[in-house]
């Protein structure tokens, strides 16, 4: 019995045992006791996870799948989540104890799970997966980079950002269209920020949808003074800005309105 790939959940079976393993070498089992894979389809990556000495759970939101793995990793089917990960309360599962994060993600919801893990950051110290390569490149670019955006900013203000490796398009089952790419987010030691949250996420967003206008241009929702709008960091633009750079930004508006 194979799972047949389906479009709709933009499903493309890893079938190369080697890419797997290392996928699955790249988690550094530290300041944790369990594993999420999310969207494991028929466990190729799986088996590797359950060979190291820690919990793994899986999140499967399709049916096919989560029947072929029930009848294929007897060990782990009392751990296998039946649920959509972006819609499901982990937290009944977990309780609020740390866990990492590992996947062939699904190229059409992969910034969702990434925005979704930072939400739940004090919780998540590691991240590992594969993700279409242009965007495994954004959230690991910086700034300078043509693709450096909200996603490289919102992730690196909390995590240390790798790109490990490239994976061809002839490793999977049906073939994608592009090439992928499998990094690390490693939470950082102090990942509390000076600034106000909620205010970075809001400039950052704000800032990025007008890329080309400089910031006195793209923040003008903010309603600051004009004695702030001349200080020069307004006159650059989001791509020049460093995460420090949004961080310190970040702490001026919020002093200031």
């Amino acid at each position: 019995m194979t799972v047949k790939a389906k479009k709709y959940l933009g499903q493309h079976f890893l079938n190369d045992e080697s890419v797997a393993q290392s996928i699955a070498d790249t988690l550094q089992l530290k300041d944790y006791k369990n594993i999420l894979e999310i969207g494991p389809g028929m466990g190729v990556l799986t088996k590797y996870l359950l060979k190291k000495n820690i919990t793994t759970y899986a999140i499967e939101i399709d049916p096919e799948s989560v029947a072929y793995l029930k009848a294929n990793y007897l060990n782990l089917a009392p751990r296998i989540i039946e649920k959509d990960f972006l819609k499901f309360d982990i937290n009944t599962v977990f309780k609020g104890e740390p866990f990492a994060i590992i996947g062939n993600f699904p190229y059409n919801i992969s910034t969702q799970i990434v925005f979704k893990t930072l939400e739940m950051r004090d919780q998540i110290p590691e991240f590992s997966g594969m993700f279409q390569k242009e965007v495994a490149e954004r959230i690991c670019s910086k700034e300078g980079s043509k693709v450096y955006g909200i996603l490289s900013v919102l992730t690196q203000a909390f995590y240390d950002a790798e790109y490990l490796f490239t994976v061809p398009p002839s490793v999977f089952t049906p073939p994608p269209k592009v090439e992928s790419g499998v990094l690390r987010l490693s939470r950082k030691e102090n990942y509390s920020l000076p600034c106000d949250e909620q205010l970075l996420f809001k400039v950052v967003k704000a800032a990025f949808q007008q890329r080309r206008k400089t910031l006195r241009n793209s923040l003008k929702t903010f309603h600051l003074n004009d004695v702030i709008r001349e200080d020069s960091i307004f006159g650059k633009r989001p791509e020049q800005l460093s995460v420090q750079d949004f961080i310190a930004l970040t702490l001026l508006i919020q002093n200031n309105i």
